[in-house]
């Protein structure tokens, strides 16, 4: 109780509820308003994936910072495109159901089973569960992923291009309208593997929003 909240990039004292420092979170790199296509998908993010933006998703995906989902929740609510959230922001501000289309529905991208046993959650499902309270979309756990569970950590660029270890299956009916979440982007090829399982069962719109976007993709 006496221990002052600290900074998960840089170990300095932080605001308690906030993972950074004043000093950390002037040097997030902040990407524009505009999603990107990344494999053929239209991505958006609120930061770019370095310097402070890193050590947080590295701190939620290897450190058990649980609590830095909801920060990047956060981030990702406050600052999302409208072309991409517009019907829930919509339905907050009392417009009526027949003016917007279908509300899309939040769907983390997979960890596969073995990696999920071993380190207890899947960092994609704790975002999306924090966007779904900040934002009132619906969250459906509908992908999961089955064969290798090899990780994109160590990949190089083709390597990831080729796609996923492993593959995605389908375990529950797809969503109309889909968001993936996850906490960062590089390649996209994950995201397009999951796009396809999805467009494949029915979807007609996919897009993606993740915390931090790899610089120059």
């Amino acid at each position: 109780m006496l221990v002052p909240p600290l900074c998960w990039s840089c170990g300095g004292v932080a605001r308690r509820g906030d993972p950074l420092c004043g000093r950390c979170r002037r040097l997030l790199r902040r990407l524009g308003p505009e999603p990107i296509v990344l494999s053929g998908v239209w991505v958006w993010a609120p930061v770019a994936y370095a310097g402070p933006a890193r050590e947080l998703v590295r701190a939620l995906k290897f450190r058990s910072a649980t609590a830095v989902a909801d920060a990047m929740a956060a981030q990702i609510a406050a600052n999302a495109p409208a072309t991409l959230l517009g019907a829930a922001v919509a339905s907050a501000v009392g417009v009526g159901a027949a003016d917007t289309p279908s509300r899309p529905v939040i769907v983390p991208v997979p960890l596969h089973s073995r990696r999920l046993r071993r380190r207890g959650y899947n960092q994609a499902a704790l975002i999306a569960d924090a966007l779904g309270r900040r934002t009132g979309l619906q969250v459906a756990d509908c992908l999961r992923r089955a064969g290798s569970a090899a990780t994109q950590v160590g990949r190089d660029r083709r390597e990831r291009r080729l796609g996923p270890a492993g593959s995605i299956k389908l375990r529950e009916a797809a969503p109309e309208r889909v968001l993936f979440v996850d906490d960062v982007a590089t390649t996209g090829a994950t995201l397009a593997a999951c796009a396809a399982v999805l467009r494949a069962a029915g979807s007609i719109e996919v897009a993606a929003l993740v915390f931090a976007r790899t610089i120059g993709r």
